[in-house]
């Protein structure tokens, strides 16, 4: 008889298609914009033509239909010159190249000091248009260092500061003069002071996070290129050996042939010998080469779900931890017939680096199970390690996150390995859950489903 506890363990171990709560979401590879500091130049002209044209309808507006008092022409040849610097820019340069960073740093200060001498003419921190020197603090933010986007902001808090001491009083209905508190250019001030700091932060973390995500797909199309160009070699290997074949055996034929009319003792039957013999050994090791190649034969470009985990798994036997592999049917499945699925590199590698971390953290057992049922297919990958730690539990899936247990020294790297299987499964129209096993045991699931649909081979394949 069976001891009860061990029949509920195996029944816990089970990692059937309840078991799996899909929590990560996909980033796919379209949510990546630019790299960090390469905005092009037309990027600034473009913004600050957009810049002169609201400046100069506000302050026409100003003048012309309110009736406020302001000094006009000082007004026009501030907005002017960032008009000229537009023009300068375009006949001087390429709209189409990127700019560096001390160009866009350059341009950037030129637009915070012209706004903030916009602002200082028309009345100062008396002028509730003073928070638009957020707006270059924020686009230098997304598109500098964090160094020169600092620089840029407290540029924009300095000109602020001094504004009591230099700027113009603020323009009224017949030129009647306003003169506010004290406290109101004070809390004028402070509003652009938390603004600058808000609006940096926030844009200058998601330009971070997006640079952060475009080096990580950078390093998953490099690991996809890398699968791609040994499938491609193993194509021309597979066509090689076919090609190589016919005349080699013509080759072969003919040194019998000669041999079988050549005396023993003619001092060409040797030679003839050994033309024979290495033509023979030739078609040999193409016979071995086409024998070891899997992936592009037709009948081994399908692939059964067994074998597809078992050689994902096979290059992590044999390092010290146990890899189990269990393929089962879904509870509800009648057919206990793997499923017959097209060859995926992107799934091979995907399921390679789950197993290859899970063998890193693990302490004596990997399990890497595969079941199906009639609309789903789903790989899990657990180990009787430390498990995810809490903190970094939120974070899988983002790319760079290579923490699991402070406890756990010399563990692997869930970090961009994990980001790359990810972004490959997802590209195979899976997705991907991770989650902890319930107490008292330990270690961590890794889970990909996917619709079979997705991945089975058809008959006409």
């Amino acid at each position: 008889m069976s001891d009860p506890s061990r029949q509920d363990m195996n029944r816990a171990d089970r990692l059937g298609f309840d078991d799996a709560i899909f929590t990560l979401a996909p980033e796919g590879l379209g949510s990546a914009q630019s790299a960090l500091g390469r905005t092009r130049l037309r990027t600034f002209i473009a913004l600050r033509w957009l810049a002169v044209g609201g400046q100069t309808a506000a302050v026409l507006f100003v003048f012309f239909v309110l009736g406020f008092d302001l000094p006009l022409a000082a007004c026009l040849a501030i907005i002017a010159a960032s008009a000229w610097l537009n023009v300068f820019l375009s006949f001087a340069f390429q709209s189409q190249r990127l700019t560096r960073g001390w160009e866009a740093s350059l341009q950037l200060a030129f637009d915070t000091v012209q706004l903030a001498a916009l602002v200082a003419v028309t009345g100062g921190l008396s002028n509730p248009f003073l928070l638009l020197l957020v707006a270059p603090v924020t686009v230098a933010a997304l598109s500098l260092s964090p160094m020169r986007a600092v620089l840029i902001a407290l540029l924009a808090l300095t000109l602020a500061a001094f504004m009591p001491l230099i700027s113009l009083p603020l323009p009224w209905i017949n030129g009647a003069l306003v003169e506010l508190p004290p406290l109101f250019h004070l809390g004028q001030f402070a509003a652009l002071a938390v603004g600058v700091v808000f609006f940096a932060v926030s844009a200058g973390r998601v330009s971070q996070d997006e640079a952060k995500l475009v080096r990580a797909l950078d390093a998953a199309s490099i690991v996809m290129a890398r699968e791609q160009k040994l499938s491609a070699i193993g194509a021309m290997s597979a066509m090689t050996t076919h090609e190589l074949g016919t005349p080699l055996a013509t080759i072969h034929l003919v040194a019998k042939e000669l041999m079988a009319e050549t005396p023993p003792d003619d001092p060409k039957y040797e030679d003839l010998t050994l033309l024979a013999e290495q033509a023979d050994r030739c078609r040999t090791i193409l016979a071995t080469i086409r024998e070891a190649r899997e992936a592009t034969d037709i009948v081994h470009a399908r692939v059964t779900l067994d074998a597809l985990v078992a050689e994902a798994a096979a290059p992590f036997k044999g390092l010290g931890v146990a890899v189990e592999v269990v393929v089962r049917p879904g509870e509800d499945e009648a057919d206990d017939r793997p499923p017959i699925l097209n060859r995926s590199p992107e799934i091979l590698h995907a399921i390679s680096a789950f197993v290859e971390n899970a063998v890193s953290f693990a302490d004596s057992k990997v399990t890497a199970q595969a079941s199906w049922t009639a609309d789903q297919i789903m790989i899990s990958i657990s180990d009787d390690g430390p498990g995810f730690a809490q903190e970094v539990l939120p974070k899988l899936g983002e790319p760079y996150v290579s923490e699991r247990s402070e406890a756990h020294l010399g563990g692997g790297d869930m970090g961009l390995g994990f980001f790359i299987a990810k972004t490959l499964i997802e590209r195979t129209g899976g997705r991907i859950a991770t989650r902890n096993r319930t107490p008292p045991r330990t270690g961590a699931i890794v889970q990909a489903l996917w619709p079979r649909a997705a991945l089975e081979a058809s008959a006409l394949d």
